[in-house]
């Protein structure tokens, strides 16, 4: 079922009546900022972290929020009620405005849209194919709608039978384009990036997960070649495995028995089935 029911600036409304105008800075210049959560069973997983990062993201991108973070909140809920779907996944979307020079922020629109989301079975055993690309995303600690570069290289990834890329800069691997990685060293120690990043929700609670030593540090692209076993992570793919990159098996080319225990350690952290 498509969504029936969104958020607009607070009013809840039929999703197939939501008007921007085109002199909207997320239009005219492609200006503003989202954050993305999922709910399981009707409730939003880890939805604190979620807000949090929301309101980090408009602070440093200059856009005031309509709604503080308890009428926020009450938002959300009352949008879930409306649409009465339990596993979904919802988007909050803050536009750069009506700007009357399209240059200049006006008053952001705030955005709230829930449609349905299940986690797919099976992926984790199929692994990812990633390629990777050197690209620096702009602002990339501030989860902005500016997905250009990802979206412009999708038939390159395609070409190279890939399911994703993974960028890096100036040596340093840093991120997928909707995903966190993590690689895991020959001394079974658990890294991922820690500079030039979007500080992903799902990797912030994998860095708190027992057992292993997980911690936040550069990987070099020749780190890879040596890498046991390598994982993306985010709210919508949990953990997953990366089996090839740049068509170079990683590891034995199957899921490996820590990225399989962090898996399940995650799973049951957010209260959903494998």
């Amino acid at each position: 079922m498509s969504e029936r029911y969104i958020s607009v600036n607070g009013e809840i409304m039929q999703a197939n009546s939501l008007c921007i105008p085109a002199s909207d800075l997320a239009i005219q210049r492609g200006y503003g900022i989202f954050d993305f959560l999922v709910t399981v069973n009707g409730k939003p997983i880890f939805f604190e972290d979620h807000i949090n990062r929301f309101y980090l993201s408009a602070e440093a991108m200059h856009l005031p929020v309509l709604l503080n973070k308890l009428s926020l909140i009450e938002a959300i809920e009352q949008l879930m009620q409306e649409n009465s779907t339990l596993n979904s996944g919802i988007r909050i979307t803050l536009t750069g405005g009506d700007s009357p020079d399209g240059y200049s922020i006006g008053n952001p629109n705030l955005i709230i849209s829930q449609s349905p989301f299940n986690y797919p079975k099976q992926i984790f055993e199929n692994g990812l194919k990633l390629i990777t690309h050197e690209h620096q995303r702009q602002l990339p600690t501030i989860k902005t709608i500016d997905y250009l570069k990802a979206i412009y290289l999708q038939p390159t990834i395609k070409a190279a039978g890939a399911d994703d890329v993974l960028y890096f800069f100036n040596g340093k691997v840093t991120e997928c384009p909707r995903a966190n990685f993590f690689i895991v060293t020959e001394l079974n120690e658990v890294l991922t990036p820690k500079d030039n990043i979007l500080h992903g929700v799902t990797r912030k609670h994998i860095l708190n997960l027992k057992g292993y030593t997980i911690k936040e540090a550069n990987i070099s692209l020749e780190m890879l070649a040596s890498a046991r076993e390598a994982f993306i992570s985010s709210s919508t793919k949990n953990i997953l495995p990366v089996t090839t990159i740049n068509r170079n098996a990683i590891g034995d080319g199957k899921p490996g028995p820590i990225t399989r225990n962090l898996y399940e350690q995650l799973i049951q952290l957010k209260g959903i089935s494998s």
